[in-house]
């Protein structure tokens, strides 16, 4: 558990949580609640001319072991599973990256928009190669404190684990990864006004919004240096395969799978954002979400996803809904809602995914 404490920002170090949402003097969000810091944002937020930010603090580790009986720190450490290997960004990698995604939105020329978003895909890739990455842990994923840019990598390192576990081919993980970094790319045509607005859109202004998906289409359809494949990506990531989406109302297999996939990250990164005119989601909420949507996401990528994304870590440590403190042992595959913890209290074991433990949810 952890209480919130304001403390100055020369005292905030790497791996620290933010406890409330940083806001620049527009009210746009620059660094959400629960986000972990990281060296590349505490420079930035020092550079925007913040002075202290909102903790969350927690008992210190050692404390919590004095609390726990032997016996059971013996049933931890022999149920413990380590979890999956998750992609994680160096510090100047991410600023590298930072740099990167800006300049792709900056207007670049044809060939010089194409170069940077290989180059981009390519580099995320080798990030995920390095530890041979099949896992995420979307709070780890901060390259930049600009929604648009921020939204955009995530996007593409989740559709590109998406497909790395789906057995795509290099060349197609990469598109793919080209196609998340770009797929917004059709916003440089919607007015700043609108963009940043700090109110929740009128039909009018949404459905203008709603054109940036056919406006990205357009500023890349004819690049002989971007794919068609990637062009579809773009287009399409906002079709639903009930045809529901927009802008065609495509269905099926009318959908390109770049944008099938684009369209799973693009949604729960949008759900657990926090944007200037709604609260994030919780990651529980956004997970139910995006599993109520089975008539509109392709299964097997949503499938994909659910068993790639870590929403807690082994180790961490969760409030149950039966009032007991628990600690997670092991994730189970593509059922990132109901982890095995182990009881701290009473040293019960609980296989959340089990019929037995079926009425008991973690709530914090």
């Amino acid at each position: 558990m952890y209480y919130c404490e304001t403390m100055p920002i020369d005292q905030v170090t790497p791996g620290m949580i933010i406890g409330k949402s940083v806001e620049d003097r527009l009210g746009r969000h620059l660094v959400e609640r629960g986000m972990t810091l990281n060296a590349y944002i505490i420079q930035h937020l020092k550079e925007y001319g913040f002075e202290e930010l909102t903790i969350q603090v927690h008992e210190e580790p050692d404390k919590k072991a004095e609390t726990i009986a032997p016996s059971i720190r013996n049933t931890i450490k022999l149920l413990r599973e380590p979890d999956q290997a998750k992609v994680t960004f160096q510090e100047n990698f991410r600023a590298r990256v930072s740099k990167g995604i800006q300049y792709i939105y900056a207007g670049p020329t044809e060939h010089e928009l194409a170069h940077a978003a290989t180059v981009m895909s390519e580099d995320l890739l080798r990030a995920i190669e390095k530890n041979n990455a099949i896992a995420i842990n979307i709070s780890e994923l901060q390259t930049s404190d600009e929604y648009t840019f921020k939204h955009s990598v995530d996007v593409a390192t989740i559709s590109m684990v998406i497909a790395r576990r789906r057995g795509w081919k290099r060349h197609q993980i990469i598109e793919v990864g080209e196609a998340g970094l770009l797929h917004d790319i059709g916003k440089t045509k919607i007015p700043n006004e609108l963009l940043n607005k700090a109110e929740r859109l009128t039909d009018d202004e949404f459905n203008i919004l709603k054109g940036h998906s056919l406006l990205g289409y357009e500023l890349v359809k004819d690049n002989r240096e971007i794919s068609p494949a990637i062009a579809l990506g773009i287009l399409q990531h906002h079709e639903k395969i009930d045809g529901s989406g927009y802008p065609f109302g495509a269905t099926g297999s009318q959908i390109h799978p770049y944008a099938k996939v684009i369209a799973v990250a693009d949604i729960y990164d949008a759900l657990v954002t926090e944007r200037p005119y709604k609260k994030g989601y919780s990651n529980n909420d956004a997970i139910a979400i995006l599993m109520s949507m089975t008539d509109k996401l392709e299964m097997d990528i949503l499938q994909a996803f659910l068993s790639a994304i870590i929403l807690y870590p082994v180790d961490s440590q969760v409030m149950l809904s039966n009032g007991e403190v628990a600690q997670v042992v092991r994730n189970n595959p593509n059922l990132s809602l109901r982890p095995v913890v182990v009881g701290l209290a009473s040293g019960n074991v609980y296989d959340l995914s089990s019929r037995e433990c079926s009425n008991l949810v973690i709530m914090t």
